[in-house]
């Protein structure tokens, strides 16, 4: 094993005058690699430790999975049973997941947490909001199934479902079923920022002036699906737990471990909480987390033992690429099968950046950029993620990348393009150049309502600028728009939220239809004056 080498790998974030991130690597159970990088609070000038604690955030999710496996075992949950059981509050709509389905993210439902971003920005949501969310829903994004688009609001369901049965709080299910018993005595589930946790490092935000802000993630209850504070050494033990069980049945983490199939026959990465991957021809287990201000990767290499944990507060890199760079550094070329993914190069595809794609329905957008020399793909203007390309030609955007999709991009006829998510080939079609705003933009000012957002909105030019004003039920956030062919606008968030986005479509009927990676087809419904 070379320290050096993991040395070199995190030394640009051996810094005194910023974040940082806490490291620790192990290899069958015996430690190898524990240290920390920059500061776990700038506004105090405090370094961070090996002990020092950080939220995990997404990676939070298998523990709630593992909760339900113990419930199930002791016949207080039913996976397989739709979530109306548990939560008989939600609406009866013709599309109800499964336990199973949310926990896979193939149930179809709409995201709270992008809901709430949509509807109310960055403003603190209170305990119970992001339930009712769920309950006002009329429309999902698909069928149960269908298809598998990342979904914090399913395992926000899932706690509470868990929850109930278990007649106690999340919180608790989690420290007296798992905490607890693997001896992980740092490691609590804490619903809000706002909770002062001792041994905690402070979330930042860089600004684009070189400073940075404080990060508080705009929610009260944060459940299973991101609300887990932890250390090294704790996740180190879960690892090796999760490499070797001493708590539920073998049948449970059979199912722990096995990766969604749709209804279309194809095979997902993704399993309960957990992304089962193959890197250079290596079987690996991951999952990552992300929180305002900070993320984390965690991973392990079954076949060799190799457990990694990466927590940030701040630092500008992917930690799934350190990660994978961790596995190359430790375990030397000869392990692997298969050569590094071939990044699509730009220059390889001149006539792809700037090009933009549009089912005929709207329902799927998409926007070729250079990113560092690179091409990348905009799913419904989002910002561009750096595409891999396959031999053949065959342009791809794996799962863990953008946490929809798979997707895969091969060129058609002229101007057109074969698009497949998850198994689900559609022809997009190259979009001409879009009308100018003073002639499109006209045909939507007006008021509308969001019934599933629980919210007003208007679409008003101030200045040169159209804007999309949408007052939530907390607090209003504004987008810009902007037109990408007849019928079909991009939008962004002002201010704080900036650079997600999303596309808007006009329905005949002067109805609108949003669009984000996680929504599809929100509707805001034309109010007639």
């Amino acid at each position: 094993m070379s320290q050096a080498g993991l040395d070199a790998l995190f030394e640009p974030f051996n810094r005194s005058d910023a974040p940082g991130m806490v490291v620790g690597v192990a290899r069958h159970g015996e430690l190898l690699y524990r240290r920390a990088f920059g500061l776990a609070s700038i506004e105090h000038g405090v370094a961070n430790t090996p002990r020092t604690r950080m939220r995990i955030g997404s990676t939070s999710k298998h523990f709630a999975c593992v909760a339900a496996l113990l419930l199930a075992e002791e016949g207080l949950l039913d996976l397989d049973a739709g979530i109306r059981r548990y939560l008989p509050e939600l609406p009866d709509i013709g599309h109800e997941p499964t336990l199973r389905q949310l926990m896979q993210h193939t149930g179809g439902a709409r995201d709270s947490l992008d809901l709430g971003f949509i509807a109310s920005g960055m403003t603190i949501k209170p305990r119970g909001a992001s339930l009712a969310s769920q309950v006002r829903q009329r429309e999902v994004n698909f069928a149960p199934g269908e298809r598998v688009i990342y979904n914090n609001g399913g395992y926000h369901m899932l706690s509470h479902a868990i929850a109930r049965v278990a007649g106690m709080p999340f919180e608790a299910v989690l420290e007296q079923r798992l905490f607890t018993p693997l001896g992980m005595v740092d490691t609590v589930s804490v619903p809000s920022d706002f909770t002062l946790v001792p041994g905690i490092a402070a979330l930042h935000v860089a600004q684009p002036d070189g400073g940075w802000r404080r990060g508080v993630f705009p929610s009260e209850e944060v459940l299973g699906e991101g609300g887990i504070v932890s250390t090294v050494d704790d996740m180190l033990r879960w690892l090796a737990h999760l490499r070797s069980p001493r708590i539920g049945s073998a049948a449970s983490w059979e199912q722990m471990l096995a990766p969604a199939r749709l209804n279309n026959g194809s095979a997902t990465t993704y399993a309960l909480g957990l992304m089962i991957d193959d890197y250079r021809g290596l079987r690996v287990v991951h999952h990552g987390g992300t929180v305002i201000g900070g993320n984390c990767q965690m991973l392990t290499v079954p076949a060799h033992g190799l457990d990694v944990i990466l927590i940030a507060n701040g630092v500008r890199a992917s930690l799934f690429d350190l990660a994978n760079s961790v596995i190359e550094t430790l375990l030397g070329e000869e392990v692997f099968s298969a050569p590094p993914p071939l990044p699509a190069l730009a220059e390889r595809h001149a006539a792809l950046p700037g090009a933009s794609y549009a089912a005929l329905d709207g329902s799927m957008v998409l926007a070729f950029a250079e990113v560092q020399g690179k091409l990348g793909l905009a799913v419904h203007n989002a910002p561009p993620v750096p595409l891999r390309e396959e031999e053949g030609g065959a342009l791809c955007l794996d799962f863990n990348r953008v946490a929809t999709g798979p997707y895969r991009i091969e060129p058609g006829a002229a101007d057109t393009l074969r698009f497949t998510d998850a198994g689900a080939t559609t022809l997009l079609t190259r979009l001409p150049a879009p009308p100018p705003l003073a002639e499109c933009g006209p045909r939507l000012l007006g008021p509308y309502r969001a019934h599933d957002l629980g919210a007003d909105a208007v679409i008003a030019f101030e200045g040169e600028a159209l804007l999309l004003w949408i007052a939530g039920e907390y607090g209003p956030t504004v987008l810009r728009l902007t037109p990408l062919a007849a019928g079909l606008f991009g939008w962004k968030f002002e201010g704080a939220l900036a650079p997600l986005g999303g596309t808007l479509r006009v329905e005949p009927g002067g109805d609108l239809r949003l669009n984000t990676l996680r929504t599809r087809h929100l509707r805001f419904e034309r109010i007639k004056e």
